[in-house]
């Protein structure tokens, strides 16, 4: 069932993946222009797709606004089989592949959009996803958003044959994130559950900067301020090559930047960043 709110149709669909139903929210123009970009937002652990949506205060809607797909896609029991060894999510041990799923949507998407657009957004653990993704289907994307998720450290990465196709990435990362340490460490929950060790930040765009062969040196700046967080962006550039960014969000939490949404115990947001802008700049959306 189609219902459209505000000029956007917003469809609740499904597609079968291995013999697996799986489900997936699909926000569109109510008249949704031919060759359409797409963009799909994975959710972080113990979301799902509407959960993100209203998470991110629905700043990815925005995309839909300008012309393009947006599908929220539903990870099982709330979480993906991302890129992480450690993973213990019962979509890693009930075996259901996330990495066919996401073939999938861009398939169903595929009489309406253009399929050599499809950006990839993931918060947390979607994040995550996304890093699984990048390196396991480049050859599917045109650009990647990493919202504070960090590359899994070398022993806990799984390893993938795909040949590397360099790929535009903006990653959002805070320095007071107890989830997902800013520094690199140990994933949890506040200390419970641990989930796996990670490099820090800036290591981790500096992977996709050398993945994308460049070799300049990045640079810094302070882009805003807003009450006690400050943005610092740090840009990997070269001629020839798709960029690689990093919005340091500096005591700002495990949050999406600009949304106002997140609840107080995730830490702090900012006003001076959002999300959805910066990705849009960097991706042409």
């Amino acid at each position: 069932m189609v219902e459209v709110h505000g000029g956007l149709a917003v469809e609740r669909a499904s597609v079968l993946v291995d013999g697996r139903e799986r489900t997936v929210t699909v926000v569109r123009p109510a008249q949704t222009p031919r060759h359409a970009p797409v963009v799909l937002v994975f959710h972080g652990s113990n979301q799902n797709g509407a959960t993100i949506r209203r998470f991110a205060g629905g700043m990815f809607d925005r995309f839909a606004e300008r012309g393009a797909v947006v599908a929220y896609l539903d990870g099982h029991k709330r979480n993906w089989n991302d890129a992480r060894i450690s993973s213990a999510f019962a979509a890693r041990t009930e075996g259901f592949d996330d990495v066919a799923f996401t073939r999938a949507v861009i398939d169903f998407l595929g009489d309406d959009v253009d399929t050599g657009r499809v950006h990839v957004i993931g918060y947390s653990a979607g994040g995550s996803m996304v890093i699984r993704l990048v390196h396991e289907m480049p050859e599917r994307l045109a650009g990647a958003g990493i919202i504070a998720a960090t590359l899994p450290v070398p022993e806990n990465f799984l390893t993938f044959t795909a040949p590397v196709v360099p790929l535009p990435v903006v990653l959002f990362h805070g320095t007071e994130d107890r989830l997902v340490p800013y520094d690199g460490g140990m994933t949890s929950l506040w200390g419970f559950r641990p989930r796996g060790l990670g490099v820090s930040a800036r290591r981790t765009a500096e992977h996709f900067a050398e993945r994308n062969g460049i070799t300049a040196p990045p640079t810094s700046g302070e882009t805003g301020r807003d009450g006690k967080t400050v943005v610092e962006r740090t840009e990997y550039r070269q001629d020839g090559r798709p960029p690689v960014v990093l919005h340091t969000v500096h005591g700002g939490g495990h949050v999406v930047p600009g949304s106002t949404a997140a609840p107080f115990v995730m830490g702090r947001s900012t006003r001076s960043l959002v999300a959805e802008e910066a990705l849009g700049e960097v991706f042409g959306l």
